[in-house]
């Protein structure tokens, strides 16, 4: 391990992905594209500290959001204000939900998806399965919901864990707290307008189908350790981070692939020794086309990419380091993404480097 070492640590040029990395660190105020060797190549300012990171959108704008003090006082993985941002740092397009937390998603049709909190009903809350019991937060335990709205913020479509899921099949793992059923922490929209559903407090995925709002597909694994970010690759598999707490007695992470169809996992990455690679929150995974991986882990600040044997081939550890409500300094990381240089994303707005 070398977290005492910060900036680009590992790069082999013929078997790395070339392109520009966005990187958002939780406690700053800033976001950054960074090249192959880990120098800043554009940035971007904002007034809040980010809940949790951004991404870029085809256009080539940002996509954000920020932690307001307003709202559900559930502190892991508040949001509560969404902006686009162009470019050039021009605001255009925002929406606040303070209840908003964790993950938000631009769909083709220009709505937005994310997900938010809400208090779930005082004759519905003694039905919720599991957790640690007097945990729940003044009395309360919030659920999630998940809302799509119209570029005017108008609400076209919602969903409610309360209301949707069977609370006699869902139980929580017996160490989180009662504050929260059933903390998602990750929304991937689905190409038929359906969503994707990561519940870190279940070990569980879900596909939620949009006209009848119920589970057409879920898979479940206390092996995951709490899960975060689930994607559906081109193949049809789903990419996740199996962040790896109360489950085994050597703590370590893993990201998976797994085959929806079988529940079998076709591709795993794990560290070597296994202890080497572990966020016990946060954290995900992308895929690239040429089958490398890049990764993040994120409470340690770090980004890598693997080669499908499992070779790293490029890694970087964040530099900027803040102050992290209250507990010191920090470089963690949410998200990271990749963009390659001919990308919509990118949209010829950098220069290519003659050489990565």
């Amino acid at each position: 391990m070398r977290h005492r070492d910060v900036g680009v640590l590992v790069y082999d040029k013929a078997k790395a992905t070339p392109g520009y990395t966005l990187i958002v660190p939780q406690s700053s105020h800033k976001g950054y594209l960074i090249g192959m060797r880990g120098e800043v190549l554009h940035e971007w300012s904002f007034p809040l500290c980010p809940g949790n990171y951004a991404h870029l959108l085809p256009s080539g704008n940002l996509l954000w959001a920020g932690r307001t003090d307003e709202g559900p006082k559930l502190r892991r993985g508040k949001g509560g204000l969404l902006r686009e941002y162009t470019w050039d740092g021009e605001v255009v397009w925002e929406h606040r939900d303070d209840a908003q937390h964790h993950d938000f998603r631009r769909r083709p049709d220009g709505n937005t998806l994310y997900i938010g909190w809400e208090p779930v009903p005082a004759d519905v809350q003694p039905r919720i399965k599991g957790g640690c019991p007097g945990t729940e937060h003044d009395g309360l335990t919030y659920g999630d919901y998940v809302r799509e709205v119209s570029p005017a913020g108008d609400t076209v479509w919602e969903w409610h864990a309360w209301r949707d899921l069977d609370l006699d099949r869902w139980e929580m793992c017996p160490c989180c707290g009662r504050d929260e059923f059933a903390h998602a922490n990750a929304c991937f929209p689905l190409d038929d307008g359906g969503v994707m559903l990561s519940f870190r407090r279940l070990n569980a995925i879900m596909m939620i189908d949009r006209e009848t709002c119920k589970v057409r597909w879920s898979h479940q694994d206390v092996t995951w350790g709490h899960q975060h970010d689930c994607t559906v690759l081109p193949n049809g598999n789903i990419l996740l981070f199996a962040n790896g707490i109360h489950c085994i007695d050597n703590p370590h992470s893993r990201v998976i692939e797994l085959d929806p169809k079988s529940g079998e996992t076709v591709w795993s990455y794990r560290g070597s020794p296994i202890w080497s690679f572990f966020s016990p929150n946060i954290s995900g995974a992308q895929r690239f086309e040429n089958g490398n991986t890049l990764i993040c882990e994120g409470q340690m600040g770090r980004a890598f990419e693997v080669t499908q044997a499992g070779e790293i081939v490029w890694e970087y550890v964040c530099p900027f380091f803040a102050d992290y409500e209250g507990c010191g300094p920090a470089n963690s990381m949410f998200r990271v993404y990749r963009y390659a240089a001919d990308s919509p994303e990118i949209g010829g707005r950098l220069a290519s480097p003659v050489a990565w």
